[in-house]
């Protein structure tokens, strides 16, 4: 069954980096619209950085929940990568399982605030600060997800890849 759920996993990883992209030429384009605006019109206008500010929001959240890989995620790669696969398992569930139990605190608490804040709205846009905030929603939960997952991974004995510094790029 999960082989039948790869080639899903796949498609909606892909989207994932679609819609990342899309959020990023968006902030790139209103970024431009601000400068135009504000150097060659002398004319400020702060919708702009309204919708700046949220694309970040977005962009950092979502794609650390949807599209950055755990391979991606900054550890002590000196440490991690000079320690065999029993430790790299230990030191997967010792990180594991406080992030799994912060951000299970934490999301009722934040689920309550993001609820809560459907009464204000942002300054120029007048959009519901509950839609500004709901991402964070989804990337708790996707957090929990992933560390569960890792968690149980280490635990069956699988552990996490060594850091290869061969495989170490730019991202380019």
């Amino acid at each position: 069954m999960l082989r039948s759920l790869k080639p899903l996993g796949a498609w909606l990883a892909r989207r994932a980096e679609n819609v990342l992209v899309l959020m990023l030429g968006a902030m790139f384009a209103v970024f431009l619209v601000q400068i135009v605006f504000r150097y060659v019109f002398n004319l400020p206008i702060g919708w702009t950085h309204e919708i700046s500010v949220l694309l970040w929001l977005w962009l950092v959240l979502f794609g650390a929940a949807f599209v950055t890989r755990e391979s991606d995620e900054i550890r002590f790669d000196i440490i991690y990568g000079a320690v065999g696969p029993r430790a790299r398992r230990v030191m997967a569930v010792v990180t594991a399982v406080p992030l799994i139990v912060l951000y299970t605190i934490s999301l009722p608490a934040m689920a309550d605030y993001v609820s809560f804040m459907k009464v204000e709205r942002t300054a120029y846009l007048k959009l519901p600060f509950n839609w500004v905030y709901s991402i964070y929603i989804a990337f708790a939960v996707a957090a929990i997800v992933r560390y569960l997952w890792l968690c149980t991974q280490a635990l069956r004995g699988k552990a996490p890849e060594a850091f290869d510094p061969t495989k170490a790029g730019s991202g380019v």
